[in-house]
């Protein structure tokens, strides 16, 4: 995955907040996935327009530190489950 990938939810995915947890959670058929704060930031920035690149600059300007890696190996994992997909840019 470069930094000029942008990722978006695959279309069978879906992001929302779950009341009874409290949580963002992530939809998909048959399966809950309960984020922590910052999965679901960085989810929350997989829409299609923003860059990887642009993605860690973004959550950098929120936490103190956010590393590049960590934020690349977790799109590598939900893309590897087909929750995600790219578009180059």
């Amino acid at each position: 995955m470069s930094g000029s990938d942008r990722p978006r939810l695959a279309r069978h995915v879906r992001l929302t907040f779950c009341r009874t947890r409290q949580r963002k959670v992530l939809l998909h058929p048959e399966t809950v996935v309960v984020l922590n704060g910052s999965g679901a930031a960085v989810l929350e920035l997989c829409d299609g327009r923003h860059t990887v690149a642009e993605i860690v600059t973004e959550l950098g300007a929120c936490y103190q530190t956010v590393p590049e890696d960590e934020v690349r190996q977790f799109l590598d994992r939900l893309l590897a489950r087909r929750w995600l997909e790219l578009s180059d840019g």
